[in-house]
């Protein structure tokens, strides 16, 4: 989503083996990486050195890396194995033709060695040669990372609202709206009237609980 500095630059290419060995994937991850993930290339370094930045809680470096799709899709769970392997916040830009996505997780270290992914947002494909705007302005690297992680995340953060707060509120909803899926479809299945009737009231309380959650 963004025009990286030229001394950010890195170009190499990262071995799917290296991934495998670090984050051992399963069976079904490693069939969804062949058939998907035609090539991995480490674009960028974001660090001190780079762009001239100090670190901060715990974040040194941002990697971005630029996969080459053999599809159009790339299954949550083929970047969810790359972030597994990689213990630095990570950008992703997927290539598949002439269009590219981005792709931003919300990523906090545990301890040391330890990162936990809390979400990850993704935007619509875009002709890969659309103008780009400059890195948003930090006074750190972990505030530059927070600025890029909300540019991904498609829900307006409130007055005050911390970066992880916005990312919890977020996937409370998802949690909400599932619940309500799942409420819908036993609704429709539902022939008794009283059981109907307490599904429509669960129905009405999530409804007003989305409403709060969304509300910026």
């Amino acid at each position: 989503m963004f025009t990286y500095p030229k001394q950010a630059e890195v170009d190499r290419k990262v071995a799917k083996t290296k991934i495998f060995t670090h984050a051992k994937p399963s069976k079904r991850v490693k069939e969804l990486f062949a058939a998907q993930v035609e090539e991995i290339i480490w674009k960028f370094k974001l660090s001190p050195e780079t762009v001239n930045l100090p670190a901060r809680d715990g974040i040194n470096e941002i990697q971005v890396f630029e996969i080459t799709l053999k599809t159009s899709e790339c299954d949550e769970a083929v970047l969810q194995l790359i972030e597994k392997a990689i213990p630095f916040p990570l950008l992703f830009q997927l290539k598949h033709g002439d269009q590219i996505r981005f792709v931003a997780a919300y990523k906090r270290p545990v301890d040391k060695v330890k990162w936990v992914v809390e979400a990850i947002f993704q935007t619509e494909f875009q002709p890969a040669n659309a103008t780009r705007p400059p890195l948003p302005v930090a006074l750190d690297l972990a505030g530059l990372y927070e600025h890029i992680v909300r540019r991904h995340i498609p829900l307006p953060p409130r007055t005050g609202e911390s970066v992880s707060e916005q990312v919890a509120r977020f996937n409370a909803i998802g949690v909400k709206e599932k619940e309500q899926q799942e409420l819908q479809v036993q609704l429709a299945r539902e022939k008794q009237f009283n059981r109907k009737v307490e599904l429509n009231a669960a129905l009405r309380s999530l409804a007003q609980e989305l409403k709060s959650l969304k509300r910026t």
